[in-house]
């Protein structure tokens, strides 16, 4: 009788290791979802930067991948950072085109940053250095509005534009870049101005081997940017 009871006892226990163990089985993946919640709290979603430029940032004359926003890209990855970078830039623009593209530009992208590279064409075409200043001011604050930092990109006239027309185009960035609390690129071609070798044949553009330059340039004011959220 003392055996047959004992067997009992041992079935039973037998019977409740089983069930907790198929209950603790059941609570994995609940635990597995907490743990990656947490970790998605603890490693910050991306940020996606939107760049709205001209020639100069949309690689004119140059073979894909060795402009310096493609440089960009490429940094970015191999230091693990998954920003997204979205390159609205197109030959030609001008702050008008800009300032008219970028509503749906924001409304489709939501960006986190937005680097603003234009007003070269406005200079070289000499026009109103007020128009280009409202459009870049109308820029920047549709881009704060919607949440956006903003970085701007500074640009020099040639010494044959005059030194007053020069003067005064360039310095709506850093007016407008101080009125902002904006960081702002002096100037993109600093180092590779006075380089000829360093240019295309149009001597407008520059070429492969001058944007690595472009984007150290550039780099120091838009990398403290783009770290994790």
């Amino acid at each position: 009788m003392l055996i047959y009871l004992k067997k009992i006892r041992e079935q039973m226990g037998v019977k409740a290791s089983s069930r907790m163990r198929r209950r603790t089985l059941s609570l994995l993946p609940a635990a597995a979802l907490l743990l990656v919640s947490g970790m998605t709290n603890a490693y910050s979603a991306p940020k996606t930067l939107l760049v709205l430029g001209d020639s100069l940032s949309a690689e004119y004359g140059l073979a894909r991948g060795t402009g310096w926003v493609a440089l960009l890209e490429q940094r970015l990855a191999a230091q693990k950072n998954d920003t997204r970078i979205v390159n609205a830039s197109i030959s030609g623009e001008t702050t008008s085109g800009g300032r008219a593209r970028l509503p749906a530009l924001l409304a489709k992208h939501q960006p986190d940053i937005v680097l603003i590279e234009l007003g070269a064409n406005d200079g070289l075409r000499g026009l109103p250095v007020a128009a280009a200043e409202a459009n870049l001011r109308a820029m920047g604050e549709a881009a704060k509005k919607s949440g956006a930092q903003v970085v701007l990109v500074g640009m020099r006239m040639p010494p044959n534009y005059g030194r007053a027309y020069g003067e005064q185009f360039y310095g709506v960035y850093g007016k407008l870049a101080k009125e902002w609390k904006a960081p702002l690129v002096p100037f993109m071609f600093e180092g590779i101005a006075d380089q000829p070798q360093l240019f295309q044949a149009d001597r407008m553009h520059p070429n492969a081997q001058a944007h690595p330059t472009i984007l150290k340039n550039i780099w120091p004011q838009l990398a403290p940017l783009l770290k994790a959220k």
